[in-house]
């Protein structure tokens, strides 16, 4: 009998763990469940409003905000669903251009040291920047690997088919972060694992957009690879020619992209009169041409990396960076005459 009992109790207490392991289990099951729905709706939520919501602003600093807290959250549910890849070209985007926001203004406080004789101030702002550009290499590399997941490897692959106008862009913002990722890891002065071929790849890959639909951007993006890597321009073309011609198609639609492919492209040659010139006229454009409704951040995201190019002209030849109200003016303009009066007439 007693043996008996001690076999009940034993039969009893593997009941219960089995009980206890399967309502565990299925308590995972749920959570699984539960998990995958809401990470298929936060993407879908943040692919069909919060993207085009944030892209009808002209808040840069929201924006940066934004990406750089809400991307580990929202690629996390590529732990429980599948990987977020299209998404991830935003947030890798913008969050990388917040690294590079950070490595202008390290960039601005060597200058302004230079300026002073101060050696040491500059030798350690130069290090944050490459620093900023490192992870700013890192960021926007992601944003291209997540492209390249999401669209194929446009170099072993056909133009993909695209479902709608954000898919479209979405593929636009991932040459960016490609060309962006390679342009970074140059200047921060180490390796971050960017392929060396990835500006030509981009170069190519445009050609899957319909270049008057997007501002020019895509012909720009193309003349930048030309201006910049030889042996990549075709014969009989001109990146220069090319790149004047985008500026004014960003103009015409109010997305200002092209100046700033263009700008690249003149500070990669040194071209200090022609930079000035690509500054002035997007000062004047941003006073007679109004940014496109849907494409506000991105036209404000070109505003900003142009008058970081005027800053550092400033901040190198003044000590300080542009002034209030002038941007699209320079230290060195010739100014207006005075007008006076001849005081003896009055006499």
């Amino acid at each position: 009998m007693k043996e008996f009992r001690k076999t009940a109790s034993r039969f009893r207490a593997l009941v219960v763990a089995i009980g206890a392991s399967v309502a565990l289990s299925g308590c995972g099951v749920v959570n699984h469940m539960v998990y995958k729905t809401t990470g298929d709706v936060m993407k879908g939520f943040s692919r069909n409003h919060t993207v085009p919501y944030l892209l009808e602003s002209d808040d840069l600093a929201m924006g940066c905000s934004m990406s750089e807290a809400t991307t580990p959250l929202l690629m996390s549910f590529g732990r429980v669903t599948s990987e977020p890849d299209q998404l991830a070209v935003m947030l890798y985007l913008s969050s990388g251009s917040c690294a590079e926001e950070q490595a202008r203004e390290h960039g601005l406080t060597a200058s302004r040291a230079m300026y002073t004789m101060n050696a040491s101030e500059a030798q350690d702002a130069l290090i944050q920047q490459k620093r900023a550009h490192s992870l700013a290499a890192k960021r926007y590399l992601k944003g291209w690997q997540h492209h390249n997941a999401h669209y194929g490897d446009p170099d072993a692959t056909e133009c993909p088919k695209f479902k709608d106008e954000m898919d479209e862009f979405m593929y636009l913002a991932g040459l960016l972060s490609g060309l962006q990722a390679l342009n970074a890891q140059i200047q921060s002065s180490s390796s971050i694992g960017v392929p060396f071929n990835t500006g030509s790849v981009v170069g190519r890959a445009t050609q899957c957009l319909d270049n008057k639909k997007w501002w020019g951007a895509p012909m720009g993006l193309r003349a930048t690879v030309w201006a910049m890597i030889p042996g990549t321009m075709p014969e009989g073309e001109d990146a220069f020619e090319r790149l004047a011609i985008a500026g004014k198609q960003g103009a015409d639609a109010g997305v200002r992209l092209g100046h700033v492919f263009h700008a690249i492209a003149a500070v990669n040659k040194n071209d200090e009169p022609l930079v000035k010139s690509i500054i002035r006229d997007h000062a004047e454009s941003l006073k007679n041409d109004e940014p496109s409704e849907d494409w506000r951040f991105v036209d404000a995201m070109a505003s900003n990396m142009l008058v970081g190019i005027s800053d550092r002209l400033w901040v190198e030849n003044t000590g300080s960076r542009t002034p209030v109200g002038q941007f699209g003016s320079f230290w060195d303009d010739a100014r207006a005459p005075v007008e006076t009066m001849d005081l003896d007439d009055l006499l």
